[in-house]
């Protein structure tokens, strides 16, 4: 998956698509994993640096994060690799 190419996020997780002219704001986890996505980085990679940083199980970030994901594709801000 992949971040769409025209979304602005700044630094306090406050993301602007300008396409649709809809803002929504993330929390730092949030901004984490989603920094992580554009950086191209692999679910495993991902589930490792979180599951070792926070005080959660892998299989509950597994859940977590695909529960993320389902919604960041909802709002139209990623996309699967074509």
């Amino acid at each position: 998956m992949k971040l769409k190419k025209n979304i602005a996020i700044s630094e306090t997780g406050f993301i602007f698509d300008p396409t649709t002219g809809d803002s929504f704001t993330l929390n730092p986890v949030g901004i984490e994993i989603l920094e992580m996505i554009k950086q191209d980085k692999p679910f495993a990679d991902i589930s490792t640096a979180f599951t070792s940083k926070y005080d959660v199980d892998s299989s509950s970030f597994e859940r977590y994060y695909y529960d993320f994901v389902a919604t960041l594709k909802h709002m139209q801000l990623i996309e699967d690799y074509e």
